[in-house]
Formats: C-alpha cells, sequence, structure tokens
C-alpha cells in the first residue's frame, strides 16, 4: 500500500512500523540500533578522539576476538581458521571517557606471498597510521621466530607498544605469559580475549601511552580538513599556492615532487579551511616502492583523517586509470569527495567533448560527485571551490529522520517492488539511519536484496534526499520471522 505525503506527518507512524519488527528475530545488535532514543554517531572526524590503536601479531592468535572485545560487540569476523581477517578496519571505541579508534588487521607473516603478503603489507601499513599498537601473542604457545620478527618492525616503527598476552583463560595458565618478558616490550599483560579477563587493565595501560590530541582528533578545533589527491603533476601544489596566495608548497615540472603532505589553514570565502596538499599516488600502494611507497601511505593516512577530499585531474589529458581509483581511494575511505578538474584553460572545444564521454564511462558509479572546472595557475574558478565544499560537507552530516526515511522506502517498494526470486519476495521492514559522516542506512528485510536492487533503492535514495558529494552507504539485515510457540 502506497504511503501517501500526509502519512509522513502521521505521529508515531514509524514506531508504527518499528512495532512490526517484534514479529521477526532480532538480536541485541538490532535492538540497540532501533532504540528511538539512540543518538545518531557521527563518524570519527567529530569525535574527541584520543588517536588509533593497531591491534596485530601473527595469524590465529585472537586480534578480532580482542577487537570485539574492546568496541563490546561482535564487528570483526572470528573464525578458529588463520586468515580470515584480510584488510585493515577501523571501528570506533571508548573506554573510562577516552574515545579511540581502533584497528583490526590480518596476520603479519614473514617470507609469504601473494595474498597473504598483501595481508601482512595492509597491517604494516595500519602501524604506520596509527599513535598506538598492541601485539597480541598467543601465551600458551610462547615465542614463535613470527612474533620476534613482528617486534623488530614494531621497534623500527618507533611506536608505543603494549604487549596483550592472550589465551589466559585462569590463574593456573598466567606463569605461561612470563616468558614473554624476553620480548623486551614491558609488562605483557595477561588477558583471555574470549572471556574478557584482564581486558581492562589491558585499556587502562593503552589509554595511558596515548596522545591527549591523537591523530584522529586533529578536526576539533573546528576547522574542517580538505586533502588535495590526485596523481603526480596534476596541480595540487599549485592549487594550493593559489589558495594561499604565496609560494607554500615547492613547483616543479617533474612529477612527484611533493614527498610528505603540507598543512595550510587558508581563508576561503570568508572563513578558515585547513587544507592539507599531498603526494602524487602513481600507482596501488602494494605496487610502489621506496620513496614512493612512504609517500602513498602518507597520502592515505591524509585522506583518512580529512573531512573531505579534492580529487584533482588533469583535464587535458585523457582521464586515467589511475584517477579514477584515487577517486576510489577517497569514497572508500568514506570521505566527501570533489571532482577538481584542473588545467581547463588548455582546454579546446574538441578536448571538451571527449572528456565528457570519459567522465560518462568512466564513473557511471560516482555520478553523484561534484564537478569543479579550474585552472589552479591562473586562479579560473578557484573562488568555486567553497561553495562545492559546502555541498558536499553539509550532505556528509546529513541525517534523514526515521518517519521520512520509512516513508519514501513505503513509497518506493511499492511502486517498485523487489523482484521474485525462488518463489519469495523479499521486503524491507524497516530503516533507520546508522550514522552520518559518511550517512550510512540499515535496512531490514524479510530476505536477500540483489545487489542490483540495492544500487536502485541508493540512487532514489540520493535523488530524494540529496546526497551529492558525499558516499553513502546501505547495509542489510535479513530477519526471520518469530517460530510461534506450540
Amino acid at each position: 500500500m502506497p504511503v501517501s505525503e500526509s502519512n509522513r506527518d502521521i505521529p508515531g507512524w514509524d514506531e508504527a512500523l518499528r512495532a512490526g519488527l517484534d514479529a521477526y528475530e532480532l538480536d541485541q545488535d538490532d535492538r540497540t540500533l532501533l532504540d528511538p532514543g539512540r543518538a545518531v554517531p557521527s563518524g570519527l572526524a567529530s569525535l574527541p578522539n584520543r588517536g588509533s590503536v593497531a591491534v596485530v601479531g601473527r595469524p590465529n592468535v585472537g586480534k578480532s576476538t580482542l577487537v570485539n572485545r574492546i568496541v563490546g560487540r561482535r564487528e570483526a569476523v572470528v573464525l578458529d581458521t588463520p586468515g580470515v581477517t584480510r584488510d585493515r578496519v577501523s571501528y570506533p571505541a571508548e573506554w573510562s571517557g577516552h574515545a579511540f579508534t581502533v584497528v583490526d588487521t590480518g596476520g603479519w607473516d614473514v617470507d609469504v606471498a601473494g595474498m597473504a603478503a598483501r595481508v601482512a603489507e595492509q597491517a604494516e601499513i595500519a602501524i604506520g597510521l596509527a599513535d598506538a599498537v598492541i601485539l597480541v601473542v598467543d601465551a600458551t604457545v610462547g615465542i614463535t621466530d613470527t612474533d620476534q620478527q613482528v617486534v623488530r618492525l614494531l621497534r623500527r616503527s618507533g611506536k608505543p607498544v603494549v604487549l596483550a598476552a592472550n589465551k589466559v583463560d585462569g590463574a593456573s595458565t598466567e606463569p605461561d605469559a612470563a616468558a614473554l618478558w624476553s620480548l623486551g616490550l614491558g609488562e605483557p599483560w595477561t588477558v583471555s580475549a574470549l572471556h574478557g579477563r584482564g581486558t581492562g587493565d589491558l585499556l587502562d595501560a593503552v589509554v595511558a601511552i596515548l596522545p591527549e590530541g591523537g591523530t584522529a582528533s586533529s578536526t576539533d578545533d573546528g576547522v574542517r580538513r580538505v586533502a588535495l589527491v590526485g596523481r603526480p603533476n596534476v596541480g595540487k601544489s599549485s592549487l594550493l599556492n593559489q589558495l594561499a596566495r604565496s609560494d607554500r608548497a615547492v613547483v616543479d615540472p617533474v612529477a612527484g615532487t611533493t614527498r610528505d603532505p603540507v598543512d595550510e589553514d587558508i581563508v576561503l570565502d570568508g572563513r578558515v579551511w585547513r587544507f592539507v596538499d599531498t603526494a602524487g599516488i602513481r600507482r596501488r600502494i602494494h605496487q610502489a616502492t621506496g620513496a614512493d611507497y612512504y609517500a602513498s601511505l602518507r597520502t592515505q593516512a591524509a585522506i583518512e583523517r580529512s573531512e573531505v577530499a579534492v580529487v584533482l585531474v588533469d583535464a587535458s589529458q585523457a582521464l586515467a586509470e589511475q584517477d579514477v581509483r584515487v577517486l576510489q581511494m577517497a569514497v572508500d575511505a568514506g570521505r566527501a569527495t570533489i571532482l577538481a578538474l584542473n588545467k581547463w584553460d588548455l582546454m579546446d572545444p574538441e578536448r571538451r567533448f571527449y572528456l565528457e564521454r570519459e567522465l560518462e564511462e568512466e564513473l557511471v558509479q560516482l555520478r553523484w560527485i561534484p564537478r569543479v572546472n579550474i585552472s589552479a595557475l591562473t586562479g579560473r574558478r578557484v573562488d568555486r571551490l567553497a561553495g562545492a565544499l559546502d555541498v558536499a560537507l553539509q550532505n556528509w552530516d546529513r541525517r534523514i529522520p526515521t518517519g521520512q526515511l520509512n516513508a519514501f522506502l513505503g513509497e518506493l517498494v511499492s511502486a517498485h517492488p523487489h523482484p521474485v526470486r525462488g518463489g519469495k519476495q523479499p521486503r524491507i521492514l524497516f530503516a533507520t539511519q546508522a550514522s552520518a559522516r559518511p550517512p550510512h542506512f540499515v535496512l531490514f528485510a524479510s530476505g536477500f536484496l540483489d545487489p542490483g536492487y540495492r544500487r536502485f533503492v541508493e540512487r532514489r535514495l540520493r535523488e530524494t534526499f540529496d546526497f551529492e558529494g558525499t558516499p553513502v552507504g546501505i547495509s542489510v539485515r535479513v530477519r526471520e520471522r518469530r517460530k510461534r510457540a506450540n
């Protein structure tokens, strides 16, 4: 039955829909998410964050289990099989009034190739970006050669480390952890990530070594951070100099001049913005070597610590695959994103025609990214960046009331129901916004929703509520009806 415009204003209408979910099997996480008094959390950039903590160690020592224990819910996938975690995944956490970010990583190992090497590389990236590290060791196994290799890696990083002796389930196994003193990392904190034993003392030690102003809290001063990213020699440093009205960054025709991120507070449209010039990304991080590798690493860190990414593209040249990768990197980081087509002063009508075709073909899934045509060298239309930044960040911050969201979905599903699959037609039962910065929505459904239908819902969501310039996340929780008691 379609939901009319008047239904949007009926008091308690979304509560009635919420009550209908009681007929379905819901877990504690579901009920917490559906709590009407729950404050919609924002992203990490807006939190008073002490920094980030990377949880590392060799495979199958209980890193993901410990991460779940720290965040207080089952977020990370946990199995007895080594190698379940591959990417580094960040979760917001809090302990004793201190907020921080905990980063789960895959198992680090030596002399590995293929997928295992990529996993180990992600763990190394997490260490480089973190403010502190928790090294997890299996106390029941003792020190292995891999553990010693991880310790050497941590010493080279210079990051403060807390040693967690995991799988100490009782007092009888505590002596097993004594041997870990020989690693030279200080006191081994005995914990049982599975049962929660000793994790409080461990977190006390972690909070004690985190800086008062961690890297993740760099926006707490109210100044919004903008990362200038792109391939080498697309004009990032020239744009920073143009905005700053001074030679703030070194500019040279040789690609790769910038190595380290350069911060500059710039007044734009009467407000202060913190622009960060970054090194050009030549290729994927795991394919880079030497100075390029570390420059790419710092660029990725700059994106993750920003609120909006301005991706510069040389409009006078054909759109490259690496341009699309850089755009996707910003989107995957959950940052508001703007595409700046630089060197517009070098364009002729023929090139403009082909550029439009390239953008239509290559960015078919990213059409929501606003475009600004500029010339960093001459300053042409650079002032238009302020308006684009405002729109992108406003939508990045956007929260949709639950009633409006479900009224919209009711109308959408009524007019365009999900196709029948296997004799059944999945239904969207209820929806709520789980977080902002970027907006993320959770759909409760009676069955699996096809990827194509999810994209359709996202597209219509963008059209209705205007999410230009920001990624939008949609996750689906399939829930079954409760079985009737006999």
